[in-house]
């Protein structure tokens, strides 16, 4: 634990002498998985946004990195497909996929990063019921920053059936994962759960 009353990440507790090098590696290689997770996509014909696997890469950075990692490696992550590299959904990049109709879902990941991250910080990460509520609470993020960008290119009376209606059954299946793979990790790990 922290002097300020937080409790180690999963990334804290594997890596616990971590210096810049290794801190900027775990950065990348959340930003990286983000990339490779958003080709893990499915088109449905009547939404302009695509479901992939993003948020539960996204979300995960949160739980095992932490706050402050985990908004840097989302960050990254939009800078990198923002400079045209192809990181976005279908090997996509470029600023205008961040003003397009996903663009608010895609803005959000680093703020859902540093949420879901606050709350492992503070050992939700260590029991499935936490790990579930925190991942719900990171999603939530990008599910309102989504819908605020979303409403400028779809009918406000079709807003939630094309922004969050077809989210739902993915967003609960992921939280659900997450809140069997954390604990066990934590398991794995061998650190202490609780502060």
């Amino acid at each position: 634990m922290s002097a300020a009353g937080r409790t180690l990440t999963l990334a804290d507790a594997a890596l616990p002498r971590a210096g810049v090098l290794q801190n900027t590696l775990l950065v990348v290689l959340a930003s990286l998985l983000t990339a490779g997770a958003a080709q893990l996509e499915f088109h449905l014909p009547w939404t302009p946004v695509t479901l992939t696997g993003q948020t539960f890469a996204v979300l995960l950075a949160g739980a095992v990195l932490g706050p402050r990692r985990a908004f840097m490696a989302q960050a990254l992550y939009l800078a990198e497909g923002a400079c045209g590299l192809p990181f976005f959904s279908g090997g996509a990049g470029g600023v205008v996929h961040l003003l397009g109709p996903s663009g608010g879902y895609l803005a959000a990941f680093p703020f859902a990063a540093l949420v879901t991250g606050l709350l492992a910080g503070r050992a939700w990460d260590r029991r499935p019921l936490t790990m579930f509520a925190a991942m719900l609470a990171g999603d939530a993020v990008i599910i309102a920053m989504g819908l605020a960008q979303l409403s400028r290119f779809v009918p406000a009376g079709g807003l939630l059936a094309a922004g969050l209606v077809p989210f739902v059954a993915g967003d609960l299946l992921k939280a659900a994962l997450a809140a069997g793979l954390t604990p066990a990790l934590w398991k794995w790990v061998g650190a202490p759960g609780s502060r």
